[in-house]
């Protein structure tokens, strides 16, 4: 027969997970990624927490003639850091829920 779980621990789990959670988000606004388009003539700098802080576009990739190629290379650079953000913020977070053992949260 299974014993019932003792909530004062689960609780004490899910503060210990909690406080876990919150220095693992502080931690991810000053980790940075870096994402590129075009052979690197559109280059995206993201934080772990998805904010987009730098963007740099070489002149060669500044045609007059063609806006449309500009904005879709910055445009995948972008979404390609914000994946990449992401990820990063799954692999330092993803498994904290996991821990406590109950069902449906890993």
């Amino acid at each position: 027969m299974r014993q019932p779980p003792n909530m004062q621990q689960m609780m004490k789990q899910v503060q210990k997970m909690q406080e876990d959670m919150l220095e693992a988000q502080e931690a991810l606004k000053h980790e940075e990624v870096e994402a590129s388009a075009g052979g690197g003539m559109v280059t995206v700098k993201a934080t772990g927490a998805g904010e987009i802080i730098e963007i740099k576009i070489d002149p060669k990739a500044i045609d007059p003639d063609d806006p449309e190629l500009l904005q879709d290379l910055v445009l995948a650079a972008v979404n390609e850091a914000l994946r990449s953000a992401q990820a990063l913020a799954q692999s330092k977070l993803g498994g904290s829920l996991g821990s406590l053992g109950i069902p449906g949260l890993s």
